[in-house]
């Protein structure tokens, strides 16, 4: 079985401008091309876990995510760092029915499992909104990071140990 690092993707990633979907809107945040370069020498996968409900509302298209997130990628592949899949929810609540891919929900954690067949007490996540720390809870993933608003990474910490 495998471990991995599981990324929520605005706030974390990239600093959150409320529904990023333009290249000219993605701004990556402090330390997370070091960070991610880290983890994946040390064998964890690289799995981003991002809720879209700009999708939902209609501000943007599946398709805007897709060229955005090919183009992200990318960006990752030039600083040496591979992420090994991107899950994305594309529902809301007020306009969609019910699903179990939605943070808090542990739908798309569960989906890398199956698909990776990753060992989630190996796995750690980080997330910058509670709903992100309670799907890694609630897919049994109990190394959990919450950070502040686009916080560097460069400063974050798990039990005390810096992660960079």
């Amino acid at each position: 079985m495998k471990k991995a690092l599981f990324l929520d993707r605005d706030g974390v990633i990239n600093i959150d401008k409320n529904y990023v979907y333009k290249i000219s809107d993605f701004e990556f945040v402090d330390g997370i091309f070091d960070l991610c370069r880290k983890f994946q020498n040390d064998g964890y996968l690289i799995i981003v876990i991002t809720n879209q409900a700009g999708i939902a509302r209609g501000y943007y298209t599946t398709n805007d995510f897709k060229k955005l997130t090919a183009w992200m990628t990318e960006q990752f592949k030039v600083e040496g760092v591979m992420i090994d899949n991107v899950y994305f929810c594309p529902h809301h609540p007020d306009f969609n029915i019910g699903c179990d891919c939605r943070k808090p929900n542990p739908g798309m954690i569960l989906d890398a499992v199956r698909d990776f067949d990753i060992d989630l007490s190996l796995s750690l996540l980080i997330g910058d909104k509670q709903s992100d720390l309670d799907a890694g809870s609630n897919a049994g993933i109990k190394k959990l990071i919450l950070t502040k608003k686009d916080q560097s990474l460069r400063t974050l910490e798990y039990n005390g140990v810096k992660l960079l």
